[in-house]
């Protein structure tokens, strides 16, 4: 069975969980960036303070249903050496990363503006990670390496996911663990539902919290 026909026999029987998911995306979004105004001005003058440039940096990604999509990010690089296409993947000790940005991609604080592309419906709280175009794993293209690697585009990307939730994040560099990072990305897409969402949201909550303590 392909996941895009799974997909779309579950999500005909549950277009409230479509339309629920979609609003939790809204409010959750909404409040989150009225919240955290405060903290992103501060974020982005600590950034603009230690480095030129702009404290926002911006991709072209994959979105749903293949589209391309314009993400946005805090900087984390100093701003010559940031790579515009995303297919060049930063290294342990990357020497373009600057000091306020190791912390901030530490502890993902560089992802808080994507809650703006979840509030415009680019992306959802929960989904598959939005690749960039062109984004190799192992030396080779995704779509090279995993045949169905754009069936995870049949959802909106997501803030978080389940391969997130797992510890499937940072670089792709071993065959392996990337084919695994898709596999989770599939699973999801075949078995959405918002309870699994809640699920994942909180299973990232935590398991971000015990990787901040070292256990």
């Amino acid at each position: 069975m392909y996941y895009s026909d799974a997909l779309g026999s579950s999500s005909s029987n549950k277009p409230l969980q479509i339309r629920i998911k979609r609003l939790m995306d809204i409010l959750v979004s909404a409040v989150a960036l009225l919240v955290l105004l405060p903290v992103l001005v501060l974020i982005a003058v600590i950034i603009r303070c230690e480095s030129p440039g702009s404290p926002l940096f911006s991709q072209i990604r994959w979105g749903k249903d293949e589209k391309k999509i314009r993400i946005y990010k805090f900087r984390s690089m100093r701003a010559e050496n940031c790579d515009p296409t995303g297919v060049l993947q930063t290294v342990k000790n990357d020497s373009r990363i600057t000091r306020v940005g190791a912390f901030i991609r530490r502890t993902n604080l560089d992802e808080l503006p994507q809650l703006w592309n979840v509030l415009k419906g680019d992306m959802s709280l929960v989904g598959p990670r939005c690749h960039a175009i062109g984004m190799q794993a192992g030396g080779m293209l995704y779509e090279e390496l995993v045949p169905d690697y754009h069936q995870r585009h049949i959802m909106r990307p997501g803030l978080t996911g389940l391969a997130q939730m797992r510890g499937l994040r940072g670089p792709t560099d071993r065959p392996a663990r990337a084919r695994a990072r898709i596999a989770a990305d599939l699973h999801y897409v075949n078995n959405f539902s918002v309870a699994f969402d809640i699920r994942i949201i909180i299973g990232t909550i935590v398991s971000e919290m015990t990787q901040s303590k070292g256990f």
